[in-house]
């Protein structure tokens, strides 16, 4: 990745922030969004996105790194607990449920882990995917396969933002999107 100094103002209900502009692959940048330590960002959308979730949700599912504080924080919010589902496989998570994805900012292959302990939390429930970002979709589309395989009903998409074409996620409750650049 690249950085030439620009940012992305972007807002998070009163709140705004620069974000920097860096290049990921050739002709092509995007604004990067790391609330990891930014706890009045998280706070601020977690209070917004739980007044949204839907109804009928039992638990908060949430990929681990960044959106782990977001997760964490609508649990306080909505009283609903949350699983997060792991990129490394710890040698005490036993019983696992995978599923491979490869993700725009890492650009290959990964692995997502459902840890056993978790499945009681999740099996038959109805759930919510919450992300930080939805770029390409493909943790989503992982997160969507694990739920699929641990027999639980999605209920909702949430992010703080989605990235790239807003058509791709007609679905997705957001705060706001992103745009691609491009040269």
């Amino acid at each position: 990745m690249s950085y030439d100094g620009r940012v992305y103002t972007v807002q998070v209900g009163e709140l705004n922030r620069n974000l920097p502009i860096f290049q990921v692959a050739p002709g092509v940048k995007i604004a990067i969004f790391n609330m990891l330590g930014d706890t009045e960002v998280v706070e601020t959308a977690a209070q917004i996105l739980a007044a949204r979730i839907p109804a009928q949700a039992d638990v908060l599912i949430v990929p681990e790194v960044k959106a782990v504080p977001l997760g964490h924080a609508i649990s306080v919010q909505s009283q609903l607990p949350y699983v997060v589902v792991r990129k490394v496989r710890k040698p005490y998570m036993v019983n696992c449920l995978e599923a491979q994805v490869v993700s725009i900012t890492t650009g290959a292959p990964q692995t997502l882990y459902l840890d056993g302990k978790d499945l009681s939390l999740v099996r038959g429930k109805n759930v919510v995917l919450l992300d930080d970002v939805i770029s390409s979709g493909s943790t989503l589309k992982g997160l969507r396969m694990l739920m699929q395989t641990a027999n639980a009903k999605i209920v909702g998409e949430m992010a703080v933002f989605t990235e790239g074409s807003p058509s791709d996620w007609p679905d997705v409750i957001a705060l706001g999107h992103l745009p691609v650049f491009t040269d």
